[in-house]
């Protein structure tokens, strides 16, 4: 369903993302990954229906666990964060897309990237302008985790991909 790369590479990220979470926690890395993976897949063709195609999809396919954190991720519906899975997908959703723009716009990528260096493009406003801050700032809050250690943990599983995410 996806086809622009700047999205692939957005799901990819995610699904990279999520795994290194589900590791960290001791949590089913397929599952996580999954989530990370598929958490966009209908927006491109449907984009007034998502996330609810992609939603009904994996119900119907028995993952209903991966359906609720990407039901959770999408917060207009105001569906609770009553799993880890779930907030970690929303924590790491817009964040990672952050990171991926602050890796883009460095010579060594996320190769040498650090939390302050991400935490002072968060700071300016006028970069990836679009990004909702304050989203963010939420989803750590609903995860209980800070933003420099989670911006750490999200270089830490992108770097070894580097190559094949061209950051």
């Amino acid at each position: 369903m996806t086809e622009t790369p700047s999205l692939r590479r957005h799901a990819r990220t995610v699904e990279l993302v999520m795994r290194h979470l589900a590791r960290a926690h001791g949590e089913d890395e397929e599952e996580w990954g999954n989530a990370g993976l598929l958490h966009d897949a209908d927006y491109e063709k449907w984009p007034e229906e998502h996330p609810h195609r992609i939603v009904e999809r994996l119900r119907a396919l028995g993952e209903a666990r991966v359906a609720h954190a990407i039901s959770a991720h999408y917060t207009a519906w105001n569906v609770p964060y009553d799993t880890l899975l779930s907030k970690a997908l929303v924590a790491s959703d817009e964040l990672t897309g952050f990171v991926v723009a602050a890796c883009l716009v460095r010579p060594e990528g996320v190769r040498t990237l650090t939390p302050k260096s991400v935490r002072k493009r968060f700071k300016d406003r006028a970069f990836a302008a679009k990004v909702e801050r304050e989203e963010i700032t939420r989803a750590l809050e609903i995860y209980g985790v800070g933003f420099d250690d989670h911006v750490a943990a999200i270089v830490a599983a992108l770097q070894p991909h580097a190559d094949e995410l061209g950051i």
